[in-house]
This record gives C-alpha cells, structure tokens and sequence, in this order.
C-alpha cells in the first residue's frame, strides 16, 4: 500500500517529532516533582542522554515512544504498511541502541528505568507509574 501523503507531507510530518519535552515526559517530569523526587535533564555525558537523572540515587529514566522504541503488546507500536524493510531496520537498530545504552549505565553503576508512553497516556495511569516509579528510585 502506497503512502497516502507525498514525501513532502512525509517529511514535514516527521519532522514534527521532538526528541524532549515530550508530554509524556512533562507528565512524568510533573508528576515526580509532585511527588517529591529532584531531577537533572538531558543526562549529559551519560550514554544515551537519559530524560531524567536522579543523581542522588543513582538512577536514570528513559521515556520511550510506545511506536520508535517497540513497546511489546501495545497497540502503538504497529508496523507501518509501506517501506517495511526500512522501518524493520530502524526498529531493529533503535532497540540494538536501548540496549546497548542500558548496558552501559548499569556498567557504570546507574540504575536504569524505562517509562513508555501508554503509561502515562491517563492521568491516573501517571499517577499509578509515577508512584511506582518513585518508591523504585527510592529503593523502597
């Protein structure tokens, strides 16, 4: 099946996506900070640039698009119907690069947490994973 928008819809499209200051991160980002959690952003000269890093715990959080970073079982994360073998390779290389990344921190001695986006679709679904996620942090 042909894709219904030109390559130039395409790309602005695309191009739309933020790769920070998502909502779902601002959600999360809210909700820990109500919770009483502190935070650095960007995780700079961490790999992978985690979203949010709790130094004081040694910890780092990754909030993951549900679709780029293939939550399993959720409806999200679909295969697009044209140019499989490219999405197959992006998906493939996304999740090599999660990995490869979580590896690394948990080398250095961070703790690593991974947040998808249908967890934080609802806010009581924000509130239950921002809940859990804190006492987790926490070591609780």
């Amino acid at each position: 099946m042909a894709d219904i928008l030109s390559p130039r819809e395409r790309s602005e499209r695309m191009s739309r996506i933020r790769g920070k200051d998502t909502v779902p991160e601002l959600v999360l980002r809210k909700t820990l900070h109500g919770l009483g959690l502190r935070y650095r952003l960007g995780g700079a000269g961490l790999p992978g640039k985690p979203d949010l890093v709790f130094p004081r715990y040694k910890s780092v959080v990754f909030v993951h698009g549900c679709f780029w970073h293939r939550h399993a079982g959720c409806k999200v994360a679909s295969m697009p119907k044209s140019n499989v073998e490219f999405w197959s390779e992006k998906f493939a290389k996304n999740l090599a690069r999660d990995a490869r990344v979580a590896k690394e921190l948990a080398a250095l001695g961070w703790r690593v947490f991974t947040v998808w986006e249908c967890e934080l679709s609802s806010a009581n679904k924000a509130n239950s994973t921002g809940g859990r996620l804190a006492a987790e942090i926490r070591g609780a």
